[in-house]
C-alpha cells in the first residue's frame, strides 16, 4: 500500500492529542512513519507532498529536540517552514493566545504546530485558526508525536506492542508525556505499570487502567520496556521529594535496578536527561538503551503526522 492509501486511514484535520483516536488510526501513523525512516536515511531525503505550504513552528515553551525535529520533518516534505520566536514576541508585550491566532491566521498558514505551557491551549488555537494544528505539548496534558515516535521505537525492536509489560517511571503527575504513552500504549494492547513516588503520581491515575507502584523494585519486574521520565522541577510548586540524591536512591535507574526487568529488556527516556538524577550514564549509553534512536524516530514520526493532515489540506 502506497503513502497516499494508508493517509487515508487518517481521518482527522488536526492531531491535539492521543485521546480521540482509534488503534487503527495510530497503526495508520506508525506505519506511515516506517516508510519516513526509509526517506530519511536516503541521501536523496526530499519529498514533494507539503510543496508549496506553509508551516509555522509556535512555540511558548523552549524546546531543541521537538522544535528542530518538526522544522526538519516540514522541510524533508518540501514546507515552507517558519519558526516563531515567542520569546521576542508581541506575546511578551501583552497580546494574548487568541490574538496571536488571528494575526497568524491572517498569514494563510496550512500548518500550525504548537507548545504550550497551558494545558488546552492548542485546542482554542484550533477553533480559531483555519489551518490544520499540531499539539507539540500542552501543560502537563499531552503531547502526542513524543508518545508516537516512542510506539514506533517500541514496535521496531519488540515487534505488535500487544501484551508488552510496560513501565513507565518517575514525575508522571508533571508529564504530559505520561499521558499520551498511557493513552497510545493501551490502546495498541499493552500492560501499563506507573512508577513514582506517592507525591508524583496522580490522584486519578488509577482510571487510566494502569498498575501503579510507589516501589520501583517491585515495578519493573518483569518489565520489557522501562521509560523514565524527567523529574521536572520547573513545574512543582514545593516540594515534592526530599532531595535530588535521595530521589535518585529509589527512583533513579541503575544497573541494579535495571535487572530486575525482563531479560533484554530496553530502557528509552523522552529527553532531556537528568544524568544521576533520573537515570544513571552507564544506563543511558548502555546496549539495552533506545534515547538516541528516539530523537531519529521523532523526525520520522512528525513527517508521518505532517503527511497525514496534507491529504485535508485546502487545494
Amino acid at each position: 500500500m502506497d503513502s497516499a492509501s494508508k493517509t487515508r486511514g487518517f481521518a482527522h484535520r488536526h492531531l491535539l492529542g492521543i485521546e480521540g483516536l482509534t488503534p487503527a488510526e495510530i497503526v495508520t501513523l506508525l506505519d506511515l512513519a516506517e516508510e519516513a525512516v526509509a526517506v530519511s536515511r536516503q541521501v536523496e531525503k526530499k519529498k514533494s507532498v507539503l510543496r508549496g505550504r506553509t508551516q509555522i513552528n509556535l512555540f511558548f515553551e523552549a524546546s531543541t529536540r521537538t522544535q528542530s525535529s518538526f522544522e526538519i520533518a516540514g522541510k524533508r516534505l518540501g514546507a515552507d517552514v517558519m519558526n516563531m520566536s515567542v520569546g521576542a514576541s508581541s506575546v511578551k508585550k501583552g497580546e494574548t493566545l487568541v490574538d496571536t491566532a488571528m494575526t497568524l491566521n491572517a498569514m494563510n498558514p496550512d500548518i500550525l504546530v504548537v507548545r504550550h505551557h497551558a494545558a488546552g491551549a492548542v485546542h482554542l488555537l484550533a477553533q480559531k485558526v483555519g489551518c490544520s494544528v499540531v499539539n507539540a505539548g500542552d501543560g502537563a496534558h499531552e503531547h502526542p508525536t513524543q508518545a508516537l515516535l516512542d510506539a514506533l521505537t517500541i514496535r521496531r525492536h519488540k515487534g505488535p506492542i500487544h501484551r508488552l509489560r510496560i513501565a513507565i517511571c518517575g514525575d508522571i503527575l508533571h508529564s504530559r508525556v505520561a499521558r499520551s504513552n498511557i493513552l497510545l500504549l493501551s490502546a495498541l494492547g499493552a500492560e501499563i505499570r506507573c512508577v513514582g513516588p506517592s507525591t508524583l503520581l496522580p490522584k486519578a491515575l488509577d482510571r487510566l487502567g494502569v498498575d501503579i507502584f510507589t516501589d520501583m523494585r517491585k515495578g519493573l519486574e518483569g518489565a520489557d520496556i522501562v521509560m523514565m521520565l524527567r523529574l521536572q522541577r520547573e513545574r512543582m510548586d514545593g516540594s515534592f521529594v526530599p532531595s535530588v540524591r535521595e530521589y535518585f536512591r529509589y527512583f533513579g535507574l541503575d544497573a541494579e535496578k535495571l535487572a530486575l526487568a525482563a531479560p533484554g529488556a530496553l530502557v528509552m527516556h523522552p529527553g532531556p536527561m537528568n544524568r544521576g538524577v533520573e537515570i544513571d550514564s552507564e544506563i543511558a549509553d548502555g546496549p539495552q538503551s533506545l534515547i538516541r534512536e528516539q530523537v531519529e524516530m521523532g523526525v520520522a514520526v512528525r513527517m508521518a503526522v505532517l503527511e497525514a493532515l496534507a491529504q485535508h489540506l485546502p487545494n
